[in-house]
């Protein structure tokens, strides 16, 4: 397992990142964190730690500086601007062709909350995302994009997580590429209930193995 630090140049700053490559990893998945949150996410860095375990590359960065995260705790300045958002997952996805060690892998994200909108946007933008995994996340916010996303999408959702249910359900209806829902028996929107995580590492996994090894192979 190689566990590299990195900085991505985008926007005229550089936003730090873990890059994990097990060994004879089979694709790459990109995690896109929700308000608030950053690369150090405890729950996207178990997600990922599972996904490292079936064989897939994952990177986490951060999609705003030290500064801006600074700004959006006291006034969500930039937790709802999914343009921007977008538009730095994108330059990352870019920048991530540069390394050789993963420049062929296909490529998934894996979108939490806000986040999950601007996975949606970014893919929308572009041919080399080929999988798509939301969890908890406000899929609705993409607006427009989401008819243009072609990459196959699946959309967790804790069980009582109602409200974010109801947007899901409208996201998806929406949605024109391959979609699924998946409900998440007792957890809520942070799924921290025992066990709520490890089902969200599960369907992601699976959902991943299927549309980015399977397919592709």
């Amino acid at each position: 397992m190689q566990t590299l630090q990195v900085e991505i140049p985008v926007d005229y700053v550089k936003l730090g990142g873990i890059m994990e490559i097990p060994d004879d990893a089979r694709a790459i998945v990109v995690f896109v964190h929700g308000s608030g949150s950053s690369r150090f996410s405890p729950r996207n860095r178990q997600v990922a730690a599972g996904l490292q375990r079936a064989g897939f590359a994952t990177l986490l960065f951060d999609l705003l500086t030290e500064d801006e995260q600074r700004h959006d705790n006291v006034d969500a300045t930039y937790r709802f601007n999914i343009a921007l958002l977008a538009r730095r997952l994108g330059a990352t996805l870019v920048w991530l062709r540069l390394w050789s060690d993963v420049a062929t892998l296909p490529v998934g994200l894996f979108g939490a909350s806000t986040g999950a909108a601007a996975a949606l946007v970014a893919a929308a933008q572009t041919n080399n995302v080929r999988a798509i995994v939301s969890r908890g996340g406000r899929p609705d916010l993409a607006r427009t994009a989401l008819a243009a996303v072609r990459a196959p999408t699946l959309l967790i959702v804790g069980e009582l997580d109602t409200d974010v249910i109801r947007l899901n359900h409208k996201a998806a209806g929406q949605l024109v590429c391959e979609h699924r829902i998946e409900i998440v028996p007792g957890a809520t929107h942070l799924f921290e209930e025992p066990g709520t995580l490890d089902e969200v590492t599960r369907l992601a996994a699976g959902w991943f193995e299927r549309w980015l090894i399977t397919v592709t192979s």
